[in-house]
């Protein structure tokens, strides 16, 4: 039997909307620019220290041979926010059923339906492993870089969630193209609000406002300011691409919003137990930071839409006193009273 065809058919009977296949060689092809991120120290503190173990796929399973690369599109058709009035925004990535548990999901039963006719070792990843899944795809042909350095699917654009599978299979692998497609197109590295893509297939993390709602570092106050109301994630760069125009939507259900309508309920976070909060926010993406960031990211969107009508909210925030968030509470209190003042001049 041909077991690269076997998988395929399977794939398309479980709803994955993209396989690739390769092998399990290292990834040079990237190895100079981790070594330049951490050599400038703009790695995110997500990422695995490790150089070895980020490109080669034998120090996290000794017997790999082949690697299955899935891709499941998360755009949606959805209008995110209506009939809320202060809101935060939220990526499409963490509106609906957290993606890790869709594509663990999606890759146990793909395993189960290969153990029907073979049996084989494996360990799979959904973003949390040690190496770089975008390269894997790039490598096993699910699509090629885009200059904001996700991964674009001629069909499905790069709102794409990733996972793949090391196994001790031998695979034929996938004949790629390392030709990418964006052309003399520069909007995605005019559009970000904070430089954070610093040339083309160039992203600086640390700058990343995707980054800045999920770290638990203090965030500069310049770049508290180009935050705008993001919440969680960030979607600029891939909103404005082209290649995200006309392509295939999402068929997934599990992506759309369950009871946030795609955004934070800013003055609801603020009055939130902990209890109440999981009950709500528990199985979406985004909350795996916990309410404390969730609620000084939608501090400092209160700051950014400088309205007076938010600093009784503020102030009333403030008397908690939280010593985590209160220098974010003291800033976007000085920003909105910043705009008041040059108003009123």
């Amino acid at each position: 039997m041909d077991i690269k065809k076997y998988i395929i058919e399977k794939s398309k009977e479980l709803d994955i909307d993209i396989i690739g296949f390769t092998d399990s060689s290292p990834l040079l092809n990237i190895k100079d620019y981790i070594k330049y991120r951490k050599d400038n120290n703009i790695q995110s503190e997500f990422e695995e220290k490790d150089l070895q173990k980020r490109i080669d796929p034998k120090c996290t399973f000794k017997d790999c041979k082949s690697i299955i690369v899935i891709g499941i599109s998360y755009n949606v058709d959805f209008r995110p926010g209506e009939g809320i009035k202060l809101k935060g925004s939220l990526s499409k990535s963490s509106w609906g059923i957290d993606y890790h548990r869709v594509l663990r999901k999606k890759m146990e039963e793909l395993i189960k339906e290969i153990e029907r006719i073979i049996d084989f070792k494996y360990e799979y990843f959904v973003d949390t492993g040690p190496m770089i899944d975008r390269e894997l795809a790039r490598k096993a042909g699910v699509g090629y870089y885009g200059k904001n350095c996700s991964i674009i699917n001629k069909e499905y654009g790069s709102f794409i969630f990733l996972g793949y599978i090391l196994s001790d299979l031998d695979i034929e692998t996938n004949s790629y193209s390392t030709i990418e497609d964006c052309g003399d197109c520069q909007i995605c590295l005019k559009s970000c609000p904070t430089g954070a893509l610093e040339g083309p297939y160039k992203l600086n993390p640390k700058k990343c406002i995707s980054y800045l709602t999920q770290t638990k570092d203090i965030i500069p106050e310049e770049l508290r300011k180009k935050m705008g109301i993001n919440i969680y994630g960030c979607d600029t760069c891939q909103s404005v691409c082209p290649k995200n125009k006309g392509v295939k939507l999402s068929r997934h259900k599990e992506f759309l919003p369950i009871d946030t309508k795609g955004v934070i309920d800013i003055e609801e976070i603020f009055i939130m137990s902990n209890r109440q909060f999981k009950e709500k926010y528990g199985s979406m993406s985004g909350s795996w930071r916990g309410k404390n960031i969730l609620k000084r990211n939608a501090i400092i969107a209160l700051g950014n839409m400088k309205s007076k009508d938010n600093i009784q909210l503020l102030y009333k925030e403030e008397s908690k006193d939280n010593p985590a968030l209160k220098q974010y509470i003291k800033w976007s209190i000085s920003n909105i009273l910043s705009k008041k003042s040059q108003d009123n001049k």
